[in-house]
């Protein structure tokens, strides 16, 4: 008894240890990045250049997410806000880790561009429901 209680204690700690994948990879870094902008779009010393930063939603179900990552990053302005530039920084991983690391293990669930800009129901957080 003692000894199979042992075995699944082990187990399940072996579970929680295997490496992430792509995908989960690529979510929590996306989730990431969209609590960063909205942290970013809330803060009370934001500098005004904020205001006009593009939205910054991102579902990796929508393959538009590819391009509004890409515009993000060479948005010209506010280089010099120190947390702008951690979250293009964040926003260029990503875009990598979506093009190069994950191309082949990512399905696009859709291509609508404008559910980036109007979201109703982001799929991370349906994502998180059926997770939980």
């Amino acid at each position: 008894m003692l000894l199979s209680l042992l075995a699944l204690f082990s187990a399940a700690l072996l579970a929680r240890a295997a490496p992430p994948t792509c995908y989960s990879r690529v979510l929590s870094l996306s989730k990431e990045i969209t609590e960063s902008f909205k942290e970013l779009q809330t803060s009370k010393a934001k500098d005004p250049c904020v205001e006009t930063l593009p939205r910054l939603y991102l579902d990796i179900h929508n393959y538009c997410v590819l391009t509004k990552l890409r515009d993000f990053v060479a948005y010209p302005r506010c280089e010099r806000v120190l947390e702008v530039s951690e979250l293009k920084e964040k926003a260029r991983s990503l875009y990598t880790i979506m093009i190069s690391y994950c191309r082949r293990d990512l399905a696009f669930l859709t291509d609508d561009c404008n559910a980036l800009e109007s979201p109703i129901q982001s799929s991370i957080e349906s994502s998180e429901d059926i997770d939980n």
